[in-house]
């Protein structure tokens, strides 16, 4: 195989398949490396974390890490009216998280509250909004492959379920 050096990459790459993380625009990379591994596998276990009733009122939003000025924290998204429920069991839920990940990874929680936009069309039948935030709409709206739009636009909804 021949080595190719005159190829639109950062790196220098083999001639033949090229990974996915090579694939992926600058822009769409920096939002996915940002969430890190942390988050991610938060946000896959988010059920067994925090149980069935508090699953279906809120999500994680961020996680940033510990560092020099801050200890590491948690941002959950909590529908409104519901953020008495949760404040009981932050301690339960970051002792489960520490637990899962083997070490300690969350020191603080914090809680923020929204409330669910929905529209209300002509038949009385309500109709979420889009699923992701606006600045994440508009570059994946700058993605130009169709494909890779269609399966980041999916990826988003799986996360918006869970």
């Amino acid at each position: 195989m021949r080595y190719k050096n005159n190829i639109k990459q950062r790196f220098g790459t083999i001639q033949g398949l090229r990974s996915f993380k090579d694939t992926l625009p600058k822009n769409i990379k920096k939002v996915i490396i940002n969430r890190g591994q942390i988050y991610s596998e938060t946000l896959n276990n988010w059920k067994f974390l925090v149980g069935e009733n508090l699953f279906k009122v809120c999500y994680p939003k961020s996680f940033k890490h510990s560092n020099k000025f801050g200890v590491s924290t948690l941002l959950i998204m909590v529908k409104r009216g519901h953020e008495v429920d949760l404040e009981y069991s932050k301690k339960e839920i970051m002792n489960k998280m520490n637990n899962f990940f083997g070490k300690t990874i969350v020191e603080k929680i914090k809680l923020k509250s929204f409330e669910e936009e929905q529209i209300i069309s002509p038949n009385n039948k309500k109709i979420k909004k889009n699923v992701t935030k606006n600045k994440y709409q508009n570059k994946i709206n700058d993605v130009m492959n169709e494909k890779i739009k269609k399966s980041l636009l999916e990826l988003t909804k799986v996360f918006k379920q869970k």
